[in-house]
């Protein structure tokens, strides 16, 4: 497990130096060579750019993926005449993997002899999958679409059933008054502000990493070296700003690799981050990471790679070799500041807009943080003096955010129950577990218990008491948020919603709500009782969609209307239960791409983009029962600005009824 985490840390790095242009590093072609009216030689040859490399299907298990070729209608077409051969390979050891990997270099070939059994067979296809890797490794599919007689391939057209065709077509509506929509400038709206709030947290997440053990004595001694190792105060200066700087640049480099996933499809990440076993996964990654704080065990980067920076800092010199210092200091500081990272990712997933930029602002944010230290005190070096000593209160911090890694570990595994539908972590499950969580962390503030690298018991400090007294405080609220004497709003969007209880309840919405969950329903509904829709997409593990339900719906001035003057149909764009078969179909959309609808949160994700143009949630429209768009669209806003767009599309909706 510490392996994997640094390759993924390895990986995250080494990625964000992959320049945009080598986007595509392999072209591919093949060549038909005919041996007999019923064998043939396939080749099929990869022109490899300089200093990127293709793994042979041959190479070691545990390490790399191999390449792996499909032959379509094999056995039943034709078949294989041995195996696939290869052009020469090169084969070294992995220090990542620890296995020995081969691969290919500027140039591959591979070679497979087929036999026909049917002898009118002129076109076959043939899948190649495989990884190609510089410093990062990229997977790739070739599709190759031979022609054995020489003709043009003709590729077979996919087409929809008749079937499929209806039930697409029933998911388009025909909207009234679609210029209303206001999507952009909603988005831009609440991306700023996800980017301030994620910019926040890393600034935050950097202050902390500051007070560690990694990090905290690395301070006086590189400013001291800076500001000691020139004649000229104003160049050792200028070195520490250009040090603090380019770690600012490391951190905000590791968040480009997503961008590259966000440049594939703008949605891929947000998918991926409500998917059921990636959240699991989560979990198992913070639990580990949380246990690396509470002392058990040490998660380290290979000491080689800090080595091999630090000598290169000595080497170069200047410039390069301050950026050098730089990246020894992230190498080394990893098992420190590895966890916060791992959980400022996990807060980017957590939060509305482009996980990449939102990562980037949050890498910014905390590169930040660890840089101001280093700048700061090169200005004024008189100030190393006020610094506290290095000591077990440094122990203490990364205890406490070990309880907090665990905290927000529960978070990932909650978000895994309510969108698979499980029905096992429910909202007082998840509040129980988080009281013992911070109960603990009380009792560990105040020195009942101790964990193994604790140092020797000394006498409390007023600035450990003093957290563990807000330790206590916060376990006392969810207590009293459990025993439903308050309602929790200040962690409004962590805890399951209020409806998602081990309690018999009389409705499965929001704030027992009325509400219909498929849009046929409800807009039968709403056309046989004359009332206004309330359009609500939304998500099981969407933040913000339950800080909207929990401090805007629950308003005493708004959860009337919502009660009395709308149909409220909510819409989970991320709910993975199955379809029945019979409503399982492929859908195409105008670009002529067909995309499989099997789930519930397919199905309606769908409905929003194609008919929205929008992609997030909340996402908020008022329709009249004919399908006329009543008002702007709304996302996450005021509880003042949210009730005036609800009486504003009332009396739009009133005054269309009197005409």
């Amino acid at each position: 497990m510490r392996h994997l985490v640094s390759f993924l840390f390895f990986f995250i790095f080494t990625i964000s130096m992959t320049p945009q242009s080598e986007s595509n590093p392999a072209v591919w072609s093949h060549e038909v060579k005919k041996i007999s009216d019923t064998e043939y030689e396939l080749l099929f040859k990869g022109k490899i750019l300089e200093g990127w490399h293709v793994y042979s299907q041959y190479t070691a298990e545990g390490g790399s993926l191999p390449s792996e070729f499909t032959f379509e209608g094999a056995g039943e077409d034709y078949e294989l005449i041995g195996k696939t051969t290869e052009s020469e390979t090169i084969t070294e050891y992995s220090d990542v993997f620890e296995v020995d990997e081969t691969f290919f270099k500027k140039d591959a070939v591979f070679t497979q002899r087929i036999k026909l059994l049917k002898p009118d067979l002129n076109q076959i296809s043939v899948n190649l999958f495989y990884q190609i890797c510089k410093e990062v490794c990229i997977p790739k599919d070739e599709l190759f679409q031979i022609s054995l007689d020489g003709t043009t391939f003709q590729a077979s057209e996919q087409k929809l059933d008749d079937r499929s065709a209806a039930l697409g077509s029933s998911l388009k509506l025909d909207l009234k008054n679609k210029e209303l929509l206001n999507q952009d400038g909603l988005e831009n709206v609440q991306n700023k502000s996800n980017l301030w709030m994620i910019f926040g947290l890393g600034f935050l997440g950097g202050l902390i990493a500051l007070l560690t053990p990694c990090v905290f004595p690395m301070i006086p001694l590189t400013v001291s070296f800076f500001t000691k190792q020139t004649k000229q105060k104003s160049k050792g200066i200028a070195n520490a700003l250009l040090y603090g700087f380019f770690i600012v640049l490391i951190y905000f480099l590791l968040s480009l690799p997503f961008h590259l996933f966000d440049s594939v499809d703008s949605q891929i990440l947000n998918t991926i981050a409500t998917n059921i076993w990636l959240n699991v996964l989560f979990f198992v990654i913070f639990v580990f990471f949380a246990f690396s704080f509470f002392g058990y065990y040490e998660l380290t980067l290979p000491s080689s790679w800090a080595n091999k920076m630090d000598a290169a800092s000595s080497k170069v010199g200047g410039g390069l070799g301050i950026f050098f210092m730089a990246l020894t200091l992230a190498i080394v500081s990893f098992s420190c500041t590895g966890p916060i990272l791992g959980g400022l990712l996990g807060s980017t997933t957590l939060a509305e807009g482009s996980v990449a930029v939102n990562l980037s602002a949050g890498m910014v944010g905390f590169g930040l943080a660890l840089a101001l230290p280093f700048a700061l005190f090169a200005l004024f070096p008189a100030w190393l003096n006020s610094l506290p000593k290095s000591g077990g209160w440094m122990t203490t911090v990364k205890v406490v955010l070990g309880f907090l890694e665990l905290a927000l570990a529960f978070k990932f595994l909650s978000n895994a129950d309510l969108v698979g539908n499980w029905g096992v972590f429910k909202r007082e499950i998840f509040l129980g577990v988080w009281i013992v969580l911070f109960i603990l962390m009380t009792l560990y503030l105040f020195g009942i218990f101790r964990f193994p690298h604790d140092g020797p018991k000394q006498k409390l400090s007023p600035a450990r008491k003093f957290v563990g007294f807000l330790s206590l405080i916060f376990s006392v609220y969810l207590i009293l948020g459990l025993l439903n004497v308050t309602n929790l709003k200040l962690l409004s969007g962590f805890p399951p919603p209020d409806f998602y209880s081990i309690k018999e309840t009389e409705s499965d919405c929001p704030l027992e709500l009325d509400c219909y969950k498929d849009f046929e329903e409800g807009l039968a509904y709403a056309q046989k009782v004359n009332k206004p829709i309330l359009l609500d997409f939304t998500g099981w593990a969407c933040v913000n969609c339950r800080k909207m339900e929990e401090n805007v719906w629950s308003d005493s001035s708004i959860y009337p209307i919502l009660k009395e003057e709308y149909v409220l149909i909510s819409l989970y764009v991320d709910d993975r239960k199955e379809l029945p078969d019979k409503e399982k179909f492929d859908f195409e959309y105008d670009s002529g791409r067909i995309k499989e609808i099997e789930t519930i949160g397919q199905k309606w994700g769908t409905f929003q983009t194609i008919n929205f143009n929008a992609a997030s949630q909340p996402y908020y429209v008022l329709l009249s029962p004919n399908l006329e768009i009543l008002n702007d669209a709304v996302q996450y806003v005021d509880a003042e600005e949210y009730e005036r767009w609800l009486k504003s599309g009332l009396e739009k909706y009133h005054l269309s009824m009197n005409k």
